[in-house]
């Protein structure tokens, strides 16, 4: 979401991603570190640095991009050490950023363009501003509850010049408006202390989005993107009539135009009708050199040579949707540019790219494992498609070079048949799903239809395989549809299971540009579950709050909603869960953040839905729920997944705990917990797939945990041969390193102890290896790395003593040889 580049040395700039925090390069991009991910949100929409001092930057959180599926922040943050340690400087309640601007001759100086709520009406937007380094603020530019700003400039040359462009926009489950009476661009001469506004050859209608950009060698000229409703019969009348081109589809490359001001901002002047999808970009960029040279960025990346007149686009290998853009003051060829697929880096004015893979920010929805040994992990990411990637390789490492691709579009649900490795299920946007065959790569696309009837398919449509046979599938639209034959044919085996609300059926109506591509298509389900106890069984849950059971297959159904105390009428099921342990239970957890309410919903039911009781005790509020499953081995074990957090119980949802080691504050979208390796596989939306041996949770019984030492079953080790290929392609690159051969003995302990050690032997006892232990209270982790006496140790089953103050626990290891089968 944006670039800070301190620019009296290129080679150190900050990146900011949607939703996976700040990182930070001091080698041009080479390598980066993350340094903005365990703060209160990792959303961010704006970022700054001092052109006096790399080391000063200001992190504003909350997305500013105001899709469906953005992220909220909880303020501004400061860090004068490069990123070390952060300060919250509060603005806590804009929840959404849209520019940073910090003075260039006085680092104290700091103006922030609060973007306000997305999902609802709040006074907490406008122009900010601070004199004390964010000691103190005062808001200097505020239109009403409902507008915000969108972007701020500066004058590079007159620090008492700025430009705030205001927007008004709200956006509900079901609908986005963009633009309103409170749109609109103002101006300032007096460093923030009065605004006007500026019309003078602007037109006389309903503004949305607007960007802007100063000429930095001469700052009387100003280029900008204004989001309007175009008036046609004004534009026929001008003089040569003004012919506005034909936008074909749902996304409008021409809503409103591209304007030039050459006194300063005070008029201006229409060049171009372009302003491709203004909500999403509207994003102009002036060469800093050549006044004729101007970029405008959306799906495609646009630039002019004369000005604004005429714009073509590049024939480019990069990643479509251009959001953030850095042309060099002292270099124009050298630019930086962050899209939906990470970022990129150019030395000839965009001609050719490299991208710089080193950012782990991948969105994903949701994620399936596979059943092969090593096994494989597949998701559906945001505007990148579904993916399936192995979790080890031959080479030490995996790599973007070792995924496959399962479809295009944005990616969201993925299932792979557990009798059938090579038959992967992936879904993109509205119930687009497909069957793929890994062995040969053909696809089939597999959607449900049903003759003169329209299904609403959700934007993320959900589908699920049946644990009592591969071949059944059930998908959601607003309808439950069944296969028995992998989706070759399908049958509904439901009505309507939302309320089916006609007057959420409107998508972008009442926007200035009216967009309808599907992500708001409303009254949908959106999870599924089917006990493993019993076959047909099946819980649904939609995005108007629905929670629907049926016990028969889906012969009649039963609407639980009204079951469930203390939940706001229509909020989003996010997940409903059948147990896997106890029969008539059943999970539900709701997401009220698009509905403007950001509390913690989240619910069990022991009788089939007929009466529920919340799980929510000591749950922070602003944290809203997305996913809550079982342990695989442990039925008192509980994970949780949130826009914040992952947590876990060991009750049963009677109280939960953070899960904080190495984990950033991300949203979690998905979990799973792989059923052979116990892995935790953590589909996050911005630091993308995590996994987390959870062998001591899922094998530490209730019962072991009361005693004054229990040790845990390690995961197995898993042999991995090495056939080269890994290890020399410099640092540009991005590559997990490989769990394996190595394993985690995990042992509780009750009370602290004075001397632990951890001994691994074979079964004679003759090679062993030991090591020290921790001695705190709690659980406590040894990596062994599968070695003994220094050498690999062979297939086979191995002792594992933890001795404690002297006292012996034994468990066991066992050591497999994959052959390296990593297909």
């Amino acid at each position: 979401m944006g670039i800070a580049v301190y620019e009296a040395d290129p080679r150190i700039f900050y990146v900011a991603s949607a939703s996976g925090g700040l990182f930070k390069t001091e080698n041009n991009g080479i390598t980066f570190k993350p340094v903005f991910e365990r703060e209160g949100s990792i959303s961010i929409g704006a970022v700054a640095v001092s052109a006096k001092d790399p080391n000063i930057v200001w992190v504003g959180t909350g997305e500013n991009s105001s899709r469906n599926s953005v992220a909220w922040g909880d303020g501004v943050y400061k860090s004068i050490d490069g990123g070390k340690t952060w300060a919250c400087m509060g603005l806590k309640e804009t929840m959404h950023t849209g520019r940073i601007v910090i003075d260039p001759k006085n680092p104290n100086i700091v103006y922030v363009g609060a973007l306000g709520r997305l999902w609802g009406t709040s006074s907490e937007r406008g122009v900010y501003k601070t004199v004390d380094g964010g000691k103190t603020w005062q808001r200097t530019l505020f239109v009403d509850d409902k507008t915000g700003v969108i972007d701020l400039e500066m004058n590079p040359n007159n620090n008492r010049e700025l430009f705030a462009a205001m927007w008004q926009r709200l956006r509900k489950p079901f609908d986005f408006v963009s633009g309103g009476p409170g749109s609109g661009l103002y101006k300032s001469t007096d460093s923030g202390k009065t605004w006007r506004r500026i019309t003078k050859g602007l037109p006389d209608t309903p503004f949305g989005r607007i960007g802007l950009s100063y000429f930095r060698k001469n700052p009387k000229i100003i280029i900008g993107t204004f989001e309007y409703k175009p008036d046609r019969k004004a534009e026929l009348a001008e003089k040569p009539p003004a012919r506005r081109p034909a936008d074909g589809g749902e996304v409008k490359n021409y809503a409103g135009g591209t304007y030039r001001s050459t006194d300063g901002g005070e008029s201006w002047q229409r060049v171009n009708f372009l302003n491709p999808r203004p909500f999403y970009f509207s994003t102009p960029e002036q060469d800093p050199v050549d006044e004729n040279r101007v970029y405008i960025l959306g799906d495609n990346l646009w630039y002019s040579d004369d000005a604004g007149k005429t714009f073509k686009t590049f024939n480019i290998r990069v990643h479509p949707d251009h959001h953030a853009f850095w042309i060099d003051p002292r270099d124009n060829n050298h630019i930086l540019d962050g899209n939906d697929g990470g970022l990129f880096v150019s030395g000839d004015k965009g001609l050719a790219w490299e991208q710089l893979n080193q950012l782990p920010i991948g969105q994903f929805y949701a994620i399936a494992v596979d059943m092969r040994r090593p096994y494989w992990v597949y998701g559906g990411l945001q505007d990148n498609s579904c993916w399936g990637l192995p979790t080890q390789t031959r080479k030490g490492g995996v790599a973007f070079w070792d995924s496959v691709g399962l479809g295009g579009g944005d990616g969201f649900h993925c299932q792979v048949d557990p009798s059938d490795w090579s038959t992967v299920y992936s879904e993109s946007q509205g119930g687009a799903i497909s069957r793929m065959d890994l062995k040969t790569g053909t696809s089939r696309g597999i959607r449900p239809r049903v003759q003169g009837e329209r299904i609403r398919y959700n934007w993320s449509t959900p589908f699920i395989i049946s644990s009592h046979n591969s071949s059944t599938l059930y998908l959601g639209g607003n309808r439950l549809f069944k296969t028995v034959d992998r989706g070759d044919h399908w049958v509904p085996i439901s009505k309507d299971l939302t309320t089916n609300d006609p007057s959420k059926n409107h998508a972008g109506d009442q926007s200035v540009t009216p967009e309808n591509t599907g992500a708001e298509t409303h009254c949908t389900i959106i999870t599924i579950s089917e006990s493993p106890q019993q076959e047909g069984l099946i819980y649904t849950g939609s995005d108007d709050g629905q929670v629907n059971v049926t016990r028969d297959g889906g012969a009649t159904w039963q609407n639980v909603t009204s079951n469930i105390p203390g939940l706001p009428r229509n909020t989003w099921c996010s997940r409903v869960l059948a147990s896997k342990w106890s029969l008539g239970r059943v999970y539900a957890t709701f997401d009220g953040h698009r509905s403007n309410d950001f509390k913690p919903y989240l619910y069990v039911s022991d009788d089939f839905g007929k009466t529920w009781k919340s799980l929510s005790t000591g749950l922070a509020d602003n944290d809203c729920l997305y996913v809550v499953i079982e342990g695989e081995k442990n039925r008192d074990l509980l994970y949780l997944g949130s826009e914040m957090s992952l947590r876990v119980s060991l009750d049963q949802g009677g109280t939960w705990t953070r899960f904080r080691t190495k984990f950033p504050t991300v949203a979690v979208h998905d979990l799973i917990v792989h059923p052979k390796e116990l892995d935790l596989v953590i589909a996050t939306h911005g630091r993308s797939i995590w996994t987390l041996d959870v062998s001591g949770l899922e094998t530490l019984s209730k019962d072991d945990l009361a005693k004054d030492v229990a040790v845990a079953s390690p995961q197995d080790v898993l042999l991995m041969p090495r056939s080269g290929g890994g290890g020399w392609d410099g640092d540009r690159f991005f590559v997990s390193p490989n769990t394996q051969p190595g394993t985690r003995i995990m042992y509780f302990l009750k009370k602290a102890a004075k001397d632990v050690s951890v001994i691994v032997s074979d079964i004679k006892g003759e090679r062993t290896q030991e090591y020290s232990g921790g001695t705190e209270v709690g659980l406590n982790v040894v990596a062994w790395s599968g070695r003994l006496d220094g050498r690999m140790a062979a297939p086979g089953d191995y002792k594992v003593t933890v001795k404690v103050d002297g006292k012996e626990y034994v468990s066991a290891v066992h050591v497999e040889d994959t052959n390296a089968r990593t297909e």
